[in-house]
């Protein structure tokens, strides 16, 4: 059995959003502090790493959102290591209100471990993973299912540019992974604005839209003065949901930094049900869907 370790967040009024709602993003940041205490707990805080000469980055993350958290309640993020691998680790979160024990969220974050100076990888040491399983690692890695490919960009995938200012970073001087949830939303919200679907449109019309799951593949790191560029489109619609892309470019070489899969659902903002996509959405997106 994997170590497990479990720390309580009570959710701040800042960190939610109009809907009343915890921001996408902050799952993963919570999910982030949760692991990094739970590897202090197990012996390996930044004082450690430091002598060894050695950091994790996240390479992969993934959030599904069962049902919303507000201000004022507290989310217990349970979390363990499920594998590890050569260079690489992956490590699991549930995130339960405290008051009834109900999951909130499910998560999953890809590690790899890096050396300091070279940013290369390195072999993950066999006492680190006996600090992790102290009962023994198991003798095969679960199968990980790849990031889905994405489809090719129609002709009408809309394109927004951001510049990493000095509060996206992390410790290491990246782009911190949870500003990439952040952005995904912005750039959702602008997309569908341009097609004269703005987010006062649809709170008329009695919708909200909400994220039943995020995914995000980390591939390059986007530091300081960078411009990126965010392209995004429809993949599919169905009954009540649609399922978009996002491409992170840098735009001074075009090299692909990141890129993200993330489901939306058409709510009833006063039932708080899944209801069908408008005709008019599906029309007026048309454009932005992927053939």
């Amino acid at each position: 059995m994997p170590r497990t370790f479990i720390r309580p967040f009570r959710i701040r009024y800042y960190e939610c959003d109009p809907y009343g709602h915890v921001n996408n993003a902050n799952y993963l940041r919570y999910a982030t502090q949760a692991a990094v205490e739970a590897s202090a707990d197990a012996g390996y805080d930044s004082a450690k790493y430091a002598e060894l000469g050695t950091l994790w980055l996240i390479r992969e993350a993934g959030v599904e959102y069962l049902r919303p958290a507000r201000s004022g309640e507290t989310l217990n993020v349970k979390t363990w290591v499920s594998d590890f691998r050569r260079v690489r680790s992956r490590r699991e979160y549930e995130l339960t209100l405290a008051s009834t024990d109900e999951i909130v969220a499910r998560a999953f974050t890809d590690w790899v471990y890096l050396d300091a100076q070279t940013g290369q990888p390195t072999r993950i040491p066999d006492e680190m993973m006996a600090a992790f399983f102290p009962e023994g690692a198991p003798a095969e890695a679960p199968k990980r299912e790849p990031f889905p490919e994405p489809p090719p960009p129609p002709a009408g995938a809309f394109t927004a540019r951001r510049r990493v200012a000095w509060h996206h970073l992390d410790t290491a001087g990246h782009m911190n992974s949870a500003w990439y949830l952040s952005m995904v939303e912005d750039v959702a919200i602008e997309a569908a604005t341009s097609l004269g679907w703005p987010v006062q449109r649809s709170t008329e019309a009695g919708i909200a839209i909400l994220a039943r799951d995020h995914r995000v593949e980390y591939l390059k790191p986007a530091l300081m003065g960078d411009e990126l560029q965010i392209t995004t489109y429809i993949g599919e619609f169905r009954r009540a949901s649609a399922t978009r892309h996002y491409l992170f470019r840098r735009e001074a070489d075009g090299e692909l930094l990141a890129r993200a899969r993330t489901a939306w659902v058409w709510v009833d903002a006063a039932a708080g049900r899944p209801r069908p996509i408008p005709e008019e959405v599906l029309r007026d997106f048309a454009g932005q869907v992927a053939q």
